[in-house]
């Protein structure tokens, strides 16, 4: 594959989407080349010695080779082939690739309101820009799609690499939380708790409980599965609940009371606060909306 960049236009349109993407491109550097191309646009050559900062978002991954990133919230880390390096707005950085190895990098330079509200939540954080997820053979073909779109630029295609860009990041959270769980048995335990949730919905299984069956301590079971599922045992399990309920209200003649009690909600009006800050319906409310548009058909 051909060394490749190409900086992109933004229309008023594509802002509409919530992500832009504003540049991408593939270079493979070879041991002892010199890092980056003078060839870069001025205002993205930099000098790796002294860093250089960005107004936009960049995710680097570096497939083979190895190097060192740097920024003044981390300090200095070590890249490997494999590695995703998240670059910052606004954040002071360098990145580089070992002179005795060189590397391979594809990138993607974006910005919007969607990455905006990721980084509000934690979700992407500057304090850990790396991430080391391996060769991963479907995220090279992601960034190869995004790639092949720009160097046509056919009508239509920036939400097209954009979609691709949200895709690529929703990976990369998904293989980075992955990576976490490899080394022990944590997935199995999470694989087995969910199981156990998903049985006894109609049982009045415990969190407590689910720990006790699986020998771990409850602490440890909350904090093993929040950190997998992003939840907390009690709150998945209620989803799922109204999820059955939603099906109940649509599909039997059950009142709000047989339901919860089916479903070993504390009571009814516990039952339809939940459901309705789930929904911003209640459940009569719900069963009226769904249960006539099921009767009458599209």
């Amino acid at each position: 594959m051909l060394n490749f960049y190409k900086y992109l236009p933004v229309s008023n349109e594509d802002q509409d989407w919530g992500l832009q993407l504003l540049h991408a491109g593939y270079h493979e550097y070879k041991p002892g080349h010199e890092y980056p191309d003078a060839d870069h646009p001025s205002h993205h050559r930099f000098d790796w010695q002294k860093g250089r900062i960005l107004q936009e978002y960049s995710l680097v991954y570096i497939t083979s080779g190895k190097g060192t990133y740097h920024s003044q919230q981390t300090g200095t880390l070590p890249i490997e082939g494999g590695s995703v390096i998240m670059v910052f707005p606004n954040e002071l950085h360098t990145y580089y690739p070992d002179p005795d190895t060189g590397w391979t990098e594809y990138w993607i330079g974006f910005n919007g309101p969607n990455m905006t509200r990721l980084v509000q939540k934690a979700i992407f954080s500057p304090l850990k820009p790396v991430f080391n997820i391996g060769y991963n053979e479907p995220m090279v073909n992601l960034f190869m799609e995004v790639l092949d779109a720009i160097k046509k630029e056919k009508p239509g295609y920036q939400p097209l690499v954009c979609g691709a860009a949200m895709y690529i990041l929703g990976k990369l959270h998904s293989l980075a939380k992955q990576q976490i769980f490899q080394a022990g048995d944590e997935e199995n335990i999470v694989n087995q708790a969910r199981m156990l949730i998903r049985s006894n919905l109609e049982a009045g299984i415990s969190p407590q409980d689910i720990a006790d069956q699986l020998k771990i301590s409850y602490s440890r079971f909350r904090k093993l599965f929040k950190e997998y599922t992003g939840m907390a045992p009690i709150q998945y399990h209620i989803q799922l609940k109204l999820e059955k309920a939603k099906e109940e209200l649509v599909n039997t003649t059950k009142s709000i009371k047989e339901i919860a009690f089916d479903l070993n909600f504390e009571s009814s009006q516990y039952f339809s606060s939940q459901f309705k800050e789930k929904t911003n319906l209640t459940p009569i409310e719900f069963r009226k909306t769904f249960a006539v548009h099921l009767r009458e058909g599209f």
